[in-house]
C-alpha cells in the first residue's frame, strides 16, 4: 500500500530546487553571455540590434587573441606572478598561524585583531607607499615584486584560516612527539603539515584567486608587456573610442580556465580546508 503524498513536502522541495535553479542561473548567466559573445563574430557585434545569439559561430576571435596580441604573455605572467605569491603566503601564513594557535605571548590578541584589520583598508590608500617601498627596493615593474605585494594581501586571511584549523589539531599529538625526542622542526615537518594540509590548500587557492584576480596594484605596479597580468592585458582592449568585446570576451573564457581546472583538481581538500577553518578558532 503506497504511502500518502504530503503535498507541504512537495511543495517545498519544488520550492527549493526552484530557488537553486534561480541562484545558479543569475551566477552563470554572464559566463554563458561571454561565451557567446566571444563565438559570435565581429561584424555581428558592431551590427545595430544585435541579438544574443549568434546566426554563424567563429573561433575568429580566439584565434586573432592569440596570434597578434600579447594575451600569452599576459597568461604567462599571471601563472609566473601566482606561482610566487601562493609559497610565499603560505610559508608566511603557516608560522604565524602556528606562533598564534600554539603559543601565548604578549600582545597576541592585539596581534590577531591587526591582522583582521588590515583587510579592511582600502587598496587604494597604499597605493603610493608601496611604490615608493618598491622603488626603493628597484622591485617596480617586476613580477616578483607584484608577487610580494599581493602576498601581503593575502597572508592575514591566510593566517586566520589556518589558526582556525590548526586549533583543530589536538596538541597531544606534539607532546607525544616531544616525548618520543622529535625536534621543533619534526614535529611540525611530520605532524602538523601533514593534517595541516586541507588548511594550506584551502589558503593556497585564496592567494591564488586573489593574485590571478586582482587590478589595482598590477596596473600601478607594471607598465610593459613583460610584466603586465591577464586583468591589465584585458583592460587594454577597451580603447578611447571602440571596445573589442569579440577579444575582451575570448581573453575572459580563456582567463577562467586555469582557475576552473585547479578548484577541480583541489576540490576536496579545499572544502574540507574551508570547514575546518571557518568553524574554529
Amino acid at each position: 500500500m503506497s504511502r500518502p503524498v504530503n503535498a507541504k513536502r512537495v511543495a517545498g522541495g519544488v520550492a527549493r530546487y526552484v530557488g537553486l535553479l534561480l541562484i545558479l542561473t543569475g551566477v552563470l548567466a554572464p559566463y554563458v553571455v561571454m561565451l557567446i559573445t566571444s563565438l559570435t563574430p565581429k561584424a555581428e557585434l558592431a551590427a545595430a540590434g544585435a541579438s544574443l545569439l549568434p546566426k554563424t559561430v567563429t573561433l575568429e576571435a580566439y584565434v586573432e587573441l592569440v596570434t597578434t596580441t600579447h594575451f600569452l604573455e599576459y597568461l604567462r605572467n599571471s601563472l609566473l606572478v601566482a606561482l610566487m605569491s601562493v609559497p610565499i603566503t603560505l610559508v608566511c601564513a603557516t608560522g604565524a598561524a602556528i606562533a598564534l594557535s600554539r603559543f601565548e605571548f604578549v600582545g597576541r590578541r592585539q596581534t590577531m585583531t591587526i591582522l583582521i584589520l588590515a583587510q579592511m583598508l582600502p587598496a587604494v590608500l597604499l597605493v603610493l607607499s608601496l611604490q615608493q617601498q618598491l622603488n626603493v627596493f628597484g622591485l617596480l615593474d617586476s613580477k616578483i615584486g607584484l608577487a610580494l605585494v599581493h602576498s601581503a594581501f593575502a597572508t592575514p586571511f591566510a593566517t586566520w584560516l589556518l589558526k582556525g584549523f590548526l586549533d583543530g589539531i589536538p596538541r597531544e599529538l606534539e607532546e607525544s612527539g616531544q616525548i618520543d625526542g622529535a625536534s621543533a622542526w619534526q614535529i611540525i615537518r611530520l605532524l602538523i603539515l601533514p593534517l595541516l594540509l586541507p588548511g594550506l590548500v584551502a589558503a593556497g587557492t585564496y592567494a591564488f584567486i586573489l593574485t590571478w584576480n586582482e587590478f589595482l596594484y598590477a596596473l600601478t605596479f607594471t607598465s610593459s608587456p613583460a610584466t603586465r597580468t591577464l586583468p591589465v592585458g584585458l583592460q587594454l582592449f577597451i580603447g578611447e573610442y571602440q571596445i573589442r568585446w569579440d577579444l575582451l570576451t575570448a581573453g575572459g573564457v580563456l582567463s577562467v580556465l586555469p582557475v576552473v581546472v585547479g578548484f577541480l583538481l583541489v576540490q576536496k581538500r579545499l572544502v574540507a580546508g574551508l570547514a575546518a577553518g571557518a568553524v574554529k578558532g
